[in-house]
């Protein structure tokens, strides 16, 4: 995916401001709080319909505003095909348009625009709780498997009846059928996210070797969110349904699942450093965009670093930015100054500076 023009309005602390960004490499410099990560976090919105780091409503529309809008203009399969979208969003109402014509779920919007975002906060994809580990697996499942949108509602859709029912109290009866249609729902579930978690698995080892080879064979393991391997979902939803029923809420089933990541020779009790948390998300998150690639037939997301400079050292950013360079992705980087790797390399360079946005003549041409 190649995104051609980026307009955002009232966006945290920019007011206005339009990008018209190359096809590979772009870099967005300017100082601490010039608004380069809220030119990001435009593209990061149309793409998951929240912020890096919550809801609309938690901030992201600009002081005195009643809304923020961003429009995006991008081409896939080599080009040919061209897609605009457009959302305002005031953080308790929306509206979206997708090549014309009005969407009636976020979701539409951002099934049509791929992209992965690496930022100050994506350590947590492995040091953090379970929600953003989720959320990982159902993205990449979202788009490259047509079918599992629906199968996701329909397990959510369970899961909220069968919820509701075990807070007022219901009997036996009234659950057993919210049991099976959560067991129909939530068994092919599993197995999806479990196969693609082993898919991921097979590509993993070399982006980590290319990105952080210092931390050594990786492996991740997949955890269902009940004891699949001794019982089917239906029966562990009936073993718990007294302790489920005690709590209000349902204590066994995918919503639970989660995935780990370790090292070879590092012990498992033992937990990764921040430095380190943040080079194997970095590995997962690109794993997951060159897997899309592939299997969308060569059509890589769109690749957002957000303080590249501040997230990794030297080293591994030298080894990220050439792992990108050899990709076909469009990739976003931001941070105070241009990555020395890049002072003399092919990149088209925008300046940010109090809410504005201005093109540069390039990376070598800012060196002094």
């Amino acid at each position: 995916m190649r995104v051609t023009r980026l307009t955002i309005q009232d966006l945290r602390c920019l007011r206005e401001v339009e990008l018209a960004p190359g096809p590979g490499l772009n870099l967005l410099t300017g100082a601490n709080g010039a608004g380069k990560t809220s030119v990001l976090e435009g593209l990061h919105l149309m793409a998951y319909g929240r912020g890096f780091r919550g809801r609309v409503r938690d901030g992201l529309v600009r002081a005195g505003s009643e809304a923020l809008q961003v429009f995006v203009e991008w081409s896939e399969a080599g080009g040919e095909r061209l897609h605009r979208a457009g959302l305002r969003h005031s953080g308790q109402s929306w509206e979206g348009r997708l090549d014309g014509e009005t969407v009636d779920q976020l979701g539409e919007l951002c099934a049509a625009l791929m992209v992965v975002s690496f930022e100050p906060g994506s350590h947590a994809l492995v040091s953090g709780q379970s929600e953003p580990r989720r959320r990982y697996l159902d993205w990449g499942l979202f788009h490259v498997e047509h079918d599992f949108l629906s199968l996701w509602r329909r397990y959510a859709r369970a899961l909220k009846q069968r919820n509701a029912l075990l807070k007022a109290g219901a009997r036996d009866g009234q659950l057993d059928s919210w049991d099976h249609e959560l067991a129909e729902a939530g068994e092919p579930l599993s197995r999806r996210r479990a196969a693609y978690l082993a898919r991921l698995q097979a590509r993993l080892p070399g982006v980590m070797a290319a990105l952080g080879p210092s931390l050594g064979e990786p492996r991740l393991d997949y955890v269902a969110g009940w004891r699949s391997a001794e019982l089917s979902l239906a029966d562990a939803l009936l073993v718990a349904r007294d302790r489920d029923r005690s709590l209000g809420h349902t204590t066994v089933g995918p919503h639970r699942a989660d995935w780990r990541i370790g090292f070879a020779g590092k012990p498992a009790q033992e937990p990764l450093s921040r430095g380190q948390a943040k080079l194997a998300a970095l590995g997962c998150l690109m794993t997951q965009a060159g897997d899309c690639a592939a299997e969308r037939g060569g059509d890589w997301p769109v690749i957002l670093l957000d303080d590249l400079a501040s997230e990794l050292d030297r080293d591994h950013q030298r080894r990220t930015l050439a792992w990108l360079t050899h990709s076909q992705a469009q990739v976003f980087i931001t941070g105070t100054e241009i990555p020395e790797h890049l002072a003399t390399g092919e990149a088209a360079w925008f300046h940010v500076e109090q809410g504005e946005l201005q093109a540069s003549a390039g990376p070598a041409a800012g060196v002094e």
